[in-house]
């Protein structure tokens, strides 16, 4: 019988709950890739909730030191073919993961990193990062969401070290077929953690332009609060643009009234300026709704232009407006992009294609 790889996991997992965390979940739970390897899971994660990330707390150096000695215990005791790890790539964060892939290398180990987030073309050059990126990347496998983010990464790692695998969600198979809208008034759904890099000032500026030139909808805010923006700061800022009749914050909505609210929404609006590839896009799509965002990241591989949505322009308000003013007076092109959203969906980016792609990346990485 032969013995199957065994492979050491070191990633970030819920809660909080967001896209790096959700996918380490999805492969920490894959009957897949459970069944074809041995696995022992480290969560370097020092924040328990999202309004804790970026901020300095007492518990965080703690858990930091318990991660990095759980990964020497696990080093030390058992032989591994692969460390798997989903780090920060740039700033801060990088620093703060660096030590887990120099540990790994210290026991030198087959190193494979998920890359989750961009931002290494940035601090290529500055120091520290100008010694400290080539010396954890060095011969390390890297695993792209989308050839679109190689560029952010060229100058360190070479092609022929690189993987692509897109993210993919678990359907519902009830939803097949699309829910028939009956709002008279259309409404419009942003759904993320309140992070001013989602776009949500710019979502917010647009809205305002909407409702100066006399438009009807109704647009809800589902996320949880983050240091950058909680619930006082957003109500101030949608009662300095006169929306309080038309926007509404939600708070965090999970399970089935999260579906609720994308069966319940005619368009998917995520003026994003800072993402990879953003899971809410595939959730929106699930739910056969048309989508505005913009040309982000890996964001083109999910969304065509005039296809399955539309694409603004990063920062710009009135691109974001006149996207929605299109959707907001063309319900037959709501409907037909919807469609086309979740066949996209269903071909590429089902929790099964993320699944098979992930293990034969992983086999890939494995080979001596």
């Amino acid at each position: 019988m032969n013995k199957k790889p065994r492979i050491l996991f070191i990633g970030t997992l819920p809660p909080p709950v967001h896209g790096s965390a959700v996918v380490s979940q999805q492969i920490k739970d894959s009957k897949v890739i459970n069944d074809a390897f041995d696995g022992d899971w480290v969560n370097f994660s020092t924040s328990r909730r999202m309004d804790e990330i970026g901020k300095k707390t007492l518990a965080k150096p703690f858990r930091l030191i318990g991660a990095l000695c759980k990964e020497f215990w696990l080093l030390i005791t058992h032989h591994y073919d692969l460390c798997y790890l989903a780090i920060t790539c740039h700033g801060s964060g990088f620093l703060k993961d660096a030590p887990f892939v120099l540990m790994a290398k210290l026991f030198r180990r087959k190193i494979v990193i998920h890359q989750h987030n961009k931002g290494m073309a940035n601090d290529v050059d500055r120091w520290p990062y100008r010694w400290l990126l080539p010396l954890c990347y060095k011969n390390a496998k890297v695993i792209l969401l989308s050839w679109y983010l190689y560029t952010d990464i060229e100058k360190i790692v070479p092609k022929e070290n690189v993987l692509n695998c897109p993210n993919g969600i678990k359907l519902d198979k009830t939803q097949n077929d699309s829910i028939k809208k009956e709002n008279k008034t259309p409404r419009l759904l942003f759904l993320s953690n309140l992070m001013e890099s989602k776009g949500i000032f710019v979502l917010l500026d647009a809205l305002r332009i909407m409702d100066e030139k006399g438009c009807s909808f109704r647009c809800d805010f589902v996320g949880g609060e983050t240091k950058d923006i909680d619930a006082i700061r957003f109500a101030k800022e949608t009662t300095q643009r006169g929306l309080n009749n038309k926007v509404f914050y939600l708070g965090r909505k999970y399970g089935k009234e999260k579906d609720e609210l994308y069966d319940n929404s005619d368009i998917f609006v995520f003026p994003t300026n800072e993402d990879c590839f953003p899971l809410v896009l595939l959730e929106a799509m699930s739910h056969h709704l048309p989508i505005i965002t913009t040309n982000e990241g890996g964001i083109p591989d999910i969304v065509d232009e005039g296809i399955n949505g539309l694409v603004c322009e990063r920062r710009n308000s009135q691109s974001l407006a006149d996207c929605i003013e299109k959707l907001i007076n063309d319900k037959e092109l709501r409907h037909s992009m919807g469609a086309v959203g979740r066949k996209r969906l269903e071909e590429q980016f089902t929790e099964k294609h993320f699944e098979e792609k992930m293990l034969e990346c992983l086999k890939s990485c494995c080979r001596p």
